[in-house]
């Protein structure tokens, strides 16, 4: 599987082999009741704009988000789509394939 960092920047194409947009986030959520402290990943935020600097804008540690955050994110986050993580067919080679349309997916 490839790392976190990795899937950042990524060219993500949907099942069609549309063109949706460039991995520009990356939610995670933390896993509960393990000694160690570990996240799954929940979805991917996409833009057809590259934005570098959303990673860790939306929350707080505590998981909540501060009304700045919450604005600036309303700003940045304006136009791309929330890919769900069951949605990935593939994620190797630099590209992430979908198993779903381009208009099948949410905004973020």
């Amino acid at each position: 599987m490839a790392t976190v960092t990795e899937l950042i920047g990524q060219s993500v194409w949907d099942a069609n082999g549309v063109w949706v947009g460039h991995v520009v986030d990356i939610r995670v959520v933390r896993n509960r009741g393990e000694l160690k402290r570990s996240h799954t990943v929940y979805g991917l935020v996409v833009s057809q704009r590259r934005a570098p600097l959303l990673l860790g804008l939306t929350r707080e540690r505590e998981g909540r988000a501060p009304w700045l955050a919450k604005t600036l994110s309303r700003v940045l986050y304006a136009g791309c789509a929330f890919v769900p993580w069951p949605h990935v067919a593939d994620h190797g080679g630099g590209e992430v394939h979908l198993g779903v349309l381009k208009d099948q997916l949410q905004r973020a």
